[in-house]
């Protein structure tokens, strides 16, 4: 009986291709960079299976072109590189691989916070540029971390992980969510809930953890910038549409704010021009999971995804159950 097929965009890495190849007849992406969509349509043709990351984008088109395909297993916590709608009426599973990168999304939460407040980027350059003339009092001062007040937009588990670590700064945490945490949870993280007009003028820290959604596009804009304090630093580890870039770039110029630190984008890989060249503003190409250690784990759960599936067992991360039914 010949073995299912599966199309990985990536080669994964060891652990994830050796549960593949053990059940599967798998094609592993080899190029360099990502496969373009004319290309992608042409592998996934005749596939059982996609292994694919946040790069490619599957909906009705894809699954067209890939009628025999029962899952689309996404290499990331987010999905909205997946018409998840389109998936169930073609009676495909779309899974993805959440909890796995809680704790490494919120360590790297955490260097772009230290190194906005600190001015690590001017810093670095500074001492790199063979210019640096030695110590000084009042040179490169930033702002302190310890005892500020850190907010929290979005309260799910890297939220969490991320107010755990507040702890050990002595720092105030906010948060505001869509839906309030249990009372044990609140006490837990020593965290208060507020309103999202009180989050943006108290927090000195705003750092966002929410998901990409119709409601959190934009989340953060003109309006939301203008109440923020003016030493206050935006810090995004989430989802690039949910900062508006070009009322970001005004906020910044307009010095209602005083910086930010970036992983994700709106329009990725593209980054607003306007962010770019600014010494207020740190960027990040989307590495906010990258740790070995992470990305492995994150392979291997698709790769176990896909094999569940096929084992006539519901997929751990399935996001859309209805179709085993």
């Amino acid at each position: 009986m010949p073995k299912p097929k599966v199309l990985a965009t990536h080669p994964l890495f060891a652990p994830a291709r050796k549960l593949l190849d053990a059940q599967f007849e798998v094609e592993y992406w080899q190029d360099p960079g990502r496969p373009s969509r004319d290309v992608l349509l042409k592998r996934v043709a005749g596939k059982d299976a996609l292994v694919c990351l946040l790069t490619e984008k599957v909906d009705d088109e894809l699954l067209a072109a890939a009628p025999k395909l029962r899952i689309a297993a996404n290499v990331a916590v987010g999905f909205d590189n997946i018409d998840v709608s389109a998936c169930t009426r073609r009676k495909v599973a779309a899974t993805n691989t959440p909890g796995v990168l809680d704790e490494t999304t919120a360590d790297f939460t955490w260097t772009l916070l230290m190194a906005i407040a600190r001015r690590l980027r001017e810093g670095e350059q500074l001492a790199r540029s063979g210019q640096w003339p030695g110590w000084n009092l009042d040179q490169l001062c930033g702002a302190d971390v310890w005892g500020k007040t850190l907010g929290l937009l979005g309260f799910g588990r890297i939220g969490r992980a991320v107010a755990r670590r507040a702890g050990g700064f002595k720092m105030r945490v906010i948060y505001h969510d869509a839906v309030r945490a249990p009372e044990d949870s609140e006490k837990k993280y020593n965290v208060t809930f507020v309103p999202m007009d009180q989050i943006l003028a108290e927090a000195d820290f705003l750092s966002v953890h929410v998901p990409l959604l119709p409601e959190t596009r934009h989340l953060l804009s003109t309006v939301q910038f203008a109440k923020m304090k003016k030493t206050a630093f935006v810090i995004n580890t989430s989802r690039g549409p949910v900062v508006d870039e070009a009322a970001l770039v005004a906020a910044l110029e307009a010095r209602e704010i005083a910086g930010a630190a970036l992983d994700v984008y709106e329009n990725e890989p593209k980054i607003h021009p306007g962010l770019v060249q600014r010494n207020d503003v740190i960027l990040a190409p989307h590495i906010a999971s990258a740790s070995i250690e992470t990305r492995t784990m994150m392979a291997v759960m698709a790769a176990e995804n896909v094999l569940a599936l096929f084992g006539g067992k519901r997929p751990p991360n399935i996001l859309n159950p209805e179709i085993l039914s």
